[in-house]
């Protein structure tokens, strides 16, 4: 992991693309590397601009696809409105606060968030946070397409001063915008009988989800063993999609890969994973409350929970048909392995880890020998 900052350069290089140069130009730390190992302890900089902390992640598997960043705002401040010609997922770090959102000549929409909350700001909407803690900073974490999109339109004022608003977006939707989010099952969302064999049995569909530390509403992951649960996110009017995968204690997850861009954030739970390109080594990454991490491209990657508690990981993913299709398996000999398949030293760093700890792995023996294993699932 890379844990200092980039050394900043704010003149323009001729060897950037468009999306680096701006970073480059608003003088706050760039992180490079493939993890983040704490983003409530990571230094930041301050952003003259935006009137608060902030630092880039430019994280290997993030591909030039994704951007992802992090905010602190001072304790009691509300830093200046912004607006942003893209849909963004905003996870909360650390503590609590209020958005307001709203278009020139139209009324305010305002909820409070806290600490392990995830919602959506809408595109090109004047939006604005403010910290409502009197005694300590807040800290958000920010996801969004726009290094891909700047590469086809490299103007930042496109991004950051387009007078387009879809009005519909947020007053077009009976004053619920905000509301509880609403479930939905993919028989009631288009899909056809094909992609069923691979889709979740039901999506929750909405803008504002109040803590992904607690959230319950689970289904069984039958795809991805250790007895785990998912919950898949959908955010109205949006391509943006994310998912947060909930497994027991002293166990795993098999390995699998997909396309770049998806940021997994640490709302509970102490492991590790591992990412590797076939046929080179091994990259390990602990986590624990608040690690960051993105596997590249194409790369197989696998989760552990080394810890005494179920383990959660919030994936903010790219849409299917962009940069490949995300989570989706679309040939389980190619990116999925199974458990009877995987390295054995995937198994002995695991009883290492466990042993360090003082506990044993739950795994059962059968798991390695039946790939057609059926895991029970309890609630995670």
């Amino acid at each position: 992991m890379s844990t200092q900052p980039k050394e900043q350069q704010v003149t323009f290089q001729a060897n950037l693309n468009a999306y680096e140069s701006w970073v480059q130009s608003q003088g706050v730390p760039v992180y490079e590397g493939f993890y983040i190992e704490d983003l409530k302890t990571l230094p930041l900089g301050w952003w003259k601009e935006r009137e608060l902390h902030g630092a880039f992640l430019k994280l290997t598997g993030q591909g030039g696809v994704v951007e992802a960043r992090v905010s602190e705002i001072p304790a009691a401040k509300t830093p200046p409105s912004l607006r942003f010609a893209l849909d963004e997922i905003v996870y909360v770090v650390e503590g609590r606060g209020l958005t307001s959102i709203w278009a020139d000549g139209k009324p305010k929409k305002t909820f409070e968030w806290q600490k392990h909350s995830m919602f959506l700001i809408p595109r090109n909407y004047h939006h604005q946070f403010s910290n409502t803690q009197g005694d300590k900073p807040v800290r958000l974490l920010h996801y969004n397409y726009l290094p891909v999109t700047m590469s086809t339109i490299p103007d930042a004022d496109f991004f950051f001063n387009n007078p387009y608003v879809d009005l519909s977006l947020i007053y077009g939707q009976n004053g619920d915008f905000y509301s509880e989010a609403k479930i939905v099952r993919p028989s009631d969302d288009g899909f056809s009988h094909t992609a069923r064999a691979w889709a979740p049995r039901a999506f929750w569909r909405g803008n504002f989800f109040p803590e992904m530390r607690k959230w319950d509403k689970l289904e069984a992951q039958t795809g991805r063993g250790a007895g785990s649960h998912v919950v898949h996110i959908r955010f109205p009017n949006s391509s943006m999609v994310s998912h947060m995968s909930v497994f027991p204690p002293q166990s795993y997850k098999k390995a699998h890969r997909h396309g770049p861009g998806a940021v997994i954030v640490i709302p509970a739970g102490e492991g590790y994973s591992i990412m590797w390109k076939e046929g080179e080594e091994k990259v390990v990454i602990p986590w624990q409350e608040g690690s960051l991490f993105v596997p590249p491209d194409r790369w197989l990657h696998q989760h552990f929970n080394a810890g005494g508690t179920p383990a959660r990981y919030l994936a903010m993913r790219t849409p299917q048909g962009l940069m490949g299709y995300s989570e989706r398996v679309e040939d389980r000999k190619r990116d999925q392995i199974e458990y009877p398949d995987e390295d054995l030293w995937i198994r002995e760093k695991f009883k290492d880890e466990l042993g360090k700890r003082g506990v044993k792995s739950v795994m059962p023996e059968e798991a390695y020998r039946d790939k057609n294993f059926e895991w029970k699932y309890d609630r995670g």
